[in-house]
């Protein structure tokens, strides 16, 4: 397979100050439009990389539909492959011209949340009535990717080389969905020998069945009615799938585990009725984790939850970021164990973002990921 590296020669750095670029800015509800905003100044543990390559997360159709609160004004995006403009004056270890991944979540390495082990949930806090949201700051707290240029903050502890021999494509789904795919069967503990359900397999949910598999699972059952979303499940991992439009998909894992129920149930869309099958279809002592991003309160069915007695665990995972995570998520990819490359269905211009928005928040076409160049 032909190798793509980002060759194109980059703009004079002096002409930066004071210069323009194009960025996808939340509007108001329902509405994320392209429009003009200044280049970044460069803090001096801060770094401003030149994007070559992002994407559109579901998380951003939430923010699209009024769904998660951001700022007016924001640029959107968490996923950015990119190259280094320019480095702040107390950035080291890296040099202007390197191409590089940042995570969707850049702790600091030096919070207190950080030194307890727990770097997605750097500087969480309460905000427009959220709790944890940890060190998410792309395109929530901060403006994100989807745009020409990005600041990274504390760049040391977030900045990731990319090896020659990988393309932008083959990276891209690193900074987000393959973290946060990967760890919900990390966070569930997947031991050799397990079966797992993972419920819905939107770009997320197929990267938790790639990382169950990665972790040992030896069954992995699939819920999924799309046709091709099932192919490109069974193409990462998926043993089994179960149409959840043919029939109650909890009765079919029963079915198909003889009453035993799952090991680990992962649930990834966000919606009541997922994280209730999901549940649903543990065995005693089994483990429910959960990587939806849920838009309205949650129940938990007494019977479900064997009235508190079930042994059960119920997870939730923030998406692991940093540059350490990043190299180690590189890594599987380079090694050929895992090609998410194909998730990649379709490509736009950032000039043609908002067609992207329009084709993705709608579901056409077979979509699973976009890629956006600028």
């Amino acid at each position: 397979m032909e190798q793509i590296v980002e060759t194109q020669t980059t703009p004079d750095r002096r002409r930066l100050r004071g210069a323009k670029m194009r960025a996808a800015v939340f509007v108001e509800k329902g509405r994320i439009v392209l429009e003009d905003k200044p280049v970044p100044d460069v803090g001096p543990l801060d770094a401003l990389i030149r994007i070559t390559t992002t994407t559109i997360c579901g998380t951003d159709v939430h923010i699209l539909k009024g769904e998660y609160p951001v700022a007016r004004g924001l640029t959107i995006g968490h996923e950015p492959v990119g190259i280094i403009e320019k480095l702040g004056s107390s950035v080291t270890g890296y040099h202007e011209g390197q191409r590089v991944i940042a995570g969707a979540i850049t702790p600091s390495g030096h919070s207190m949340a950080c030194l307890c082990g727990c770097h997605s949930q750097d500087g969480a806090g309460t905000r427009h009535g959220f709790k944890a949201m940890g060190g998410w700051r792309f395109g929530n707290t901060i403006d994100g990717a989807q745009a020409e240029y990005l600041l990274v903050p504390d760049a040391m502890a977030n900045l990731a080389p990319v090896p020659d021999t990988l393309s932008d494509e083959q990276v891209l789904m690193c900074p987000d969905i393959m973290s946060t795919g990967f760890s919900g069967a990390e966070s569930g503990a997947v031991r050799i020998g397990d079966t797992v359900a993972v419920f819905a397999q939107g770009p997320i949910g197929l990267c938790a069945t790639a990382g169950a598999r990665l972790m040992g699972a030896t069954r992995i059952i699939a819920v999924e009615a799309l046709p091709e979303r099932q192919q490109m499940a069974r193409r990462l991992g998926a043993d089994e799938i179960v149409d959840f439009s043919r029939g109650d998909p909890v009765a079919e894992i029963m079915r198909l585990t003889q009453g035993r129920g799952v090991d680990v149930a992962i649930e990834a869309l966000g919606r009541q009725a997922t994280f209730e099958g999901a549940l649903r279809v543990l065995r005693p002592g089994g483990t429910l984790s959960s990587l939806g991003v849920y838009s309205e309160d949650l129940r938990i069915p007494l019977d479900a939850f064997a009235a508190g007695l079930g042994d059960h665990r119920i997870v939730t995972t923030l998406c692991p970021g940093g540059k350490e995570r990043m190299t180690r998520l590189m890594n599987v990819v380079a090694s050929g164990r895992v090609d998410l490359g194909p998730l990649v269905t379709h490509r736009f211009k950032l000039d043609d973002i908002e067609a992207a928005y329009d084709l993705f928040a709608h579901q056409r076409d077979g979509v699973l990921k976009v890629a956006i160049t600028p």
